[in-house]
């Protein structure tokens, strides 16, 4: 279904992922994230490069399965099992719809409460955006202490930028892609504050330095669009 979700409300509690956005959810993400097509499919590339043989894989923050997805067609030669996580019941409703696959597991928790074992590849999707500032190093670490050896996190976020030049220039960037993509001004702006202080972005120092306080012996940045970036942790 097409995103029309703000063209006639705002949601007054701020941006939720309730029945209504899992419905709009793969549209909206698709015409909302620049270059997120792509960075699925290099997802399956990472996947098949560190997927060990017999591991977990790990998509936190699920919702309708994309990078589960990806988990999928990159480890299928490596008899992994996937753990899919979500605390949206709307969105895990929808991605236990699509698959039936017996080695995927989708779970309705939150990624804090998710243990993390014996795991290969994780990833969080645009998730730790959403999680709240104080509980981003605790997630990080629960993640790092449950990563087998040369095992690796893919972290994608939306990114905030210190210089304050940059940081208009990359959002004036990013809004001309909405309006391409067939959002309208309106729509974009209601967004804007529907989000506002539900969706903290930081810069991508901050998450390097926090990954490595967490443990990660080395992080690096391999994909960024607009202010939209991917880092791959190793431990």
């Amino acid at each position: 279904m097409k995103d029309s979700i703000y063209t006639s409300e705002i949601h007054q509690n701020g941006f939720e992922f309730d029945a209504n956005v899992a419905s709009v959810f793969e549209d909206m993400i698709a015409r909302s994230v620049p270059g997120y097509d792509l960075s699925l499919k290099m997802v399956e590339t990472i996947t098949r490069c560190h997927a060990q043989a017999g591991s977990r894989l790990y998509d936190l923050g699920c919702s309708l399965g994309a990078v589960t997805e990806a988990l999928k067609n990159g480890s299928q030669k490596q008899s992994c099992s996937i753990i899919s996580v979500d605390n949206s019941p709307a969105m895990v409703e929808r991605c236990k719809a699509r698959f039936s696959e017996p080695f995927i597991d989708i779970v309705c928790q939150d990624v804090l409460q998710t243990t993390i074992d014996h795991a290969s590849v994780v990833v969080l999707n645009f998730v730790l955006q959403f999680i709240a500032m104080e509980q981003r190093s605790i997630l990080l670490k629960q993640i790092f202490n449950g990563l087998n050896e040369g095992g690796v996190l893919i972290l994608s976020e939306k990114i905030a930028f210190d210089d304050p030049c940059e940081q208009q220039h990359q959002i004036a960037l990013h809004e001309t892609f909405k309006l391409a993509q067939g959002y309208s001004s309106l729509e974009i702006s209601r967004k804007r504050s529907a989000l506002e202080h539900v969706l903290v972005p930081e810069s991508l120092h901050t998450h390097h330095d926090r990954l490595k306080a967490a443990g990660f012996r080395q992080t690096m940045t391999w994909f960024q669009c607009f202010n939209f970036a991917s880092i791959i942790a190793y431990k």
